[in-house]
């Protein structure tokens, strides 16, 4: 097999392993970044519980369009995880409810909830594409929408990009000076929810926040600067992407785990070989000598 066969010739000879990677590309640029700052903010944690709770929208969505649309799946993901963000900060601030507690407890009810829905009227394959996703089943559409939420993605986080990272660091100062932190905050949550629900729609909702995370933490072990750690997830994510879908194609493996596998498998490698890894822990450099 030569390198051309195993590199280039899937993605050559089916439109549909194009538009794969297509859709990995523009996963990875903007979930990656968008990993960073759920990891700076302390809320890996709650992007999984997010990712769980777009699951009654876009079960309603397919029960509405009456089959896989990922359009219609998309929208009511969209509106389902904006609901439960708004809903669970809002029960965080009038209760004695810590805003983890009040997440959790959202996306337990949503994720049941969702898997009610699908039952009801669904098969288990509709069940398993719902929860596992269909990215080799993309199409233009979907491919667009994605595309259009990396695009928002990148501007949104170019934007606000200052205020953000002050948010992150020290919300006391935003506040003292008037920095409208709650607005900032509300922003990146809406951004949080769009990349899942793009991720949702390649990879479903048991892996949509793989692609945010993972790279955000290989990132992490291999730069302590905020910027090149956006770029290096983001060249994670899709160069997980584009591996996971080879090694998938060759070895005749489900797509979406296998993308999600590739990347645990790099996060793996980087917990042992960055900079911040175990090798040059337990195995330094020996200093030169004068």
């Amino acid at each position: 097999m030569t390198a051309y066969d195993l590199l280039l010739a899937p993605f050559a000879d089916y439109g549909f392993m194009r538009r794969a990677l297509v859709a990995c590309l523009c996963l990875g640029l903007g979930s990656g970044p968008i990993g960073v700052f759920l990891m700076l903010r302390r809320m890996s944690l709650v992007g999984d519980a997010m990712s769980h709770a777009v699951l009654p929208g876009a079960a309603i969505g397919y029960l509405v369009a009456g089959s896989l649309s990922l359009t219609a799946m998309g929208l009511g993901g969209l509106v389902a995880g904006l609901s439960v963000a708004l809903l669970s900060g809002m029960v965080s601030r009038v209760t004695s409810l810590q805003e983890d507690a009040s997440f959790a407890s959202f996306y337990l009810s949503s994720l049941a909830l969702g898997v009610l829905i699908v039952s009801l009227r669904g098969s288990n394959v509709d069940l398993l594409h719902v929860l596992f996703g269909t990215i080799l089943a993309i199409d233009a559409p979907a491919l667009y929408e994605i595309g259009v939420i990396s695009t928002v993605t990148l501007t949104v986080l170019a934007i606000i990009y200052r205020p953000l990272v002050a948010e992150c660091f020290d919300p006391g100062f935003l506040r003292a000076i008037g920095g409208r932190g709650p607005i900032y905050h509300f922003l990146f949550l809406l951004l949080v929810v769009l990349n899942l629900v793009a991720s949702f729609q390649a990879l479903g909702t048991l892996m949509a926040v793989g692609l945010m995370m993972l790279p955000a933490a290989i990132a992490q072990l291999w730069s302590r600067s905020l910027p090149s750690m956006m770029a290096i997830a983001a060249a994670s994510a899709t160069a997980s992407g584009y591996l996971g879908l080879i090694a998938s194609y060759h070895l005749g493996l489900a797509s979406g785990p296998t993308i999600i596998m590739t990347a645990a498998l790099l996060y793996g490698l980087s917990i042992f070989l960055a900079p911040s890894g175990l090798a040059r822990r337990y195995f330094p450099r020996p200093h030169l000598k004068g």
